[in-house]
């Protein structure tokens, strides 16, 4: 699987959407919180273009925080121990 450079990857609608939404506020955000926002993330992901561009190369650089492709980090460890 080749690389994909995330720069420019990421279509407007995701780059101009609130960064907290695809990453945690902080270590301290209660379950529900983090699940609301993952939702709204995934939901943005859904729609997008370049969703499974965004996921490979997440899986390629095992990012280990996020939404990215539309999984968050425990989703995406799951596909990588499949």
């Amino acid at each position: 699987m080749a690389i994909t450079p995330l720069i420019g990857l990421m279509p407007p609608r995701v780059a101009n959407s609130e960064g907290a939404l695809f990453y945690p506020a902080d270590s301290a955000e209660r379950k529900e919180d983090r699940l609301e926002r993952e939702l709204v993330a995934k939901r943005i992901c859904a729609s997008c273009g370049v969703r499974e561009e965004c996921l490979e190369a997440a899986l390629a650089r095992h990012e280990s925080y996020g939404i990215w492709g539309g999984l968050n980090e425990i989703e995406r460890r799951g596909l990588l121990r499949a």
